[in-house]
């Protein structure tokens, strides 16, 4: 065994663990359990596929808003001339002056 934590898994008790005085017998070595990255991946990955779902999702609803506002702006720019009055027969111009002659 070349590691130490092997040692210690196997049962052997290095002499500079045992306290001077105590019986070699009577040492026990007590081992934590390794440490499980279950549940640290898992929420790592729960939390990715949330984000990307809410992501979606805001896309999802502001594509549908913009639809919305095309969709209005086609009915209004339809409507326009009927609600000023004349059936198309009003125009909005821009007046530009004219260039000063030489």
């Amino acid at each position: 065994m070349i590691r130490p934590e092997d040692q210690l898994r196997s049962g052997h008790v290095p002499a500079d663990l045992i306290p001077p005085g105590a019986d070699p017998r009577s040492v026990v070595i007590v081992h934590t359990t390794p440490r499980s990255w279950t549940g640290p991946v898992v929420l790592i990955l729960v939390a990715a596929v949330g984000i990307c779902g809410l992501v979606y999702v805001t896309t999802v609803a502001v594509l549908s808003l913009v639809q919305v506002a095309a969709a209005t702006a086609a009915a209004v720019k339809t409507a326009i001339p009927t609600l000023i009055g004349g059936g198309g027969l009003v125009t909005l111009a821009l007046k530009v002056p004219k260039a000063p002659r030489k």
